[in-house]
């Protein structure tokens, strides 16, 4: 350890001709002052400067070589991931090519390359319950783990910034996988904004009669057109209680990770261009590339292939 220091410190503590540190830039003396700084560090910390120069010599541990690729490969799933990914993901990654490292030595070499995953932020809800349509019984009781695919769906809303203002984005979700099987964007939220989203969804999928849906108490969703599209399709209606997030969570937690994931620290200048993000994002990135803790860290297609297989 003390040689280590001594050769990852050597450059900063550089030594003028009378044996003071230098305050500036580069020493021009850099040949000898290397030297003699070496000496000097050396008798500090109490090791002899042979012992040093021998331990340079050395050629690296297997362990520390290993260190050196498993940088690169980290390096190159977190840029793959634009910088989205923390340990658990990264490792679940370097699992599936073959690799398996604990998540504990990733951590510690994504601190020596100054790697962060992004954290979670708040954001305001913007459900509107404030109104006299009727609602629906919570079917669902937080039950948010179905069995098989097509069983329950659950839709929500949220908002994305951009310079030309608010961008609506609503989504369907089949929860058995988290998949977005359904997306409709526009600067209005009316009813037909969820409705959209979940035409999209009943013409992907041609679910059959049963399949709960599953929303919170927005006027969007209590709507005459909405619960009408429900009852064409055969799907019981479930809403959350009033004021309780926790029954929609994992729609919550979607837009969360999106939000993080990409919008946060984003300016989109035009509505345009936040819509070409989030589609990307949802069908390239999120539904077929990004790691799910939720799911043993498959992807949402991986999960559902294998449901599919099974």
């Amino acid at each position: 350890m003390r040689f280590a220091f001594i050769a990852a410190h050597l450059s900063e503590f550089r030594l003028d001709r009378t044996g003071h540190r230098l305050g500036g830039g580069p020493s021009p003396f850099l040949s000898g002052l290397c030297v003699s700084t070496t000496i000097v560090m050396c008798r500090v910390l109490r090791v002899t400067p042979s012992g040093f120069r021998s331990w340079r010599r050395r050629p690296l541990s297997t362990r520390k070589s290993e260190d050196g690729h498993l940088k690169l490969l980290i390096e190159d799933i977190y840029d793959e991931n634009k910088k989205r990914y923390g340990a658990p993901r990264i490792q679940a990654e370097l699992a599936a090519t073959g690799r398996q490292h604990s998540v504990r030595r990733i951590a510690r070499l994504m601190r020596d390359l100054g790697l962060y995953g992004k954290t979670r932020r708040k954001f305001v809800k913007t459900t509107d319950s404030k109104h006299v349509l009727p609602v629906a019984p919570n079917l669902l009781e937080r039950n948010f783990t179905p069995e098989t695919p097509n069983s329950v769906w659950a839709g929500d809303i949220t908002y994305i910034p951009t310079q030309e203002g608010w961008l609506y984005l609503a989504i369907t979700m089949d929860l058995f996988a988290r998949t977005i099987i359904g997306w409709s964007m526009d600067s209005t939220m009316t009813a037909e904004l969820p409705l959209a989203a979940l035409n999209m969804a009943v013409s992907r999928r041609n679910p059959p009669a049963g399949v709960i849906f599953h929303s919170d108490r927005g006027s969007q969703y209590a709507s005459h057109v909405f619960q009408d599209a429900l009852k064409e399709n055969e799907m019981p209606c479930s809403m959350s209680r009033k004021g309780d997030c926790w029954d929609n969570a994992v729609l919550e937690s979607f837009f969360e990770t999106l939000k993080r994931e990409l919008v946060d620290g984003c300016v989109y200048r035009s509505h345009q261009e936040a819509r070409q993000a989030i589609f990307e994002y949802v069908e390239v990135y999120y539904n077929r590339k990004r790691r799910h803790s939720s799911l043993g860290y498959l992807t949402p297609w991986e999960a559902e292939c294998q449901a599919t297989a099974a």
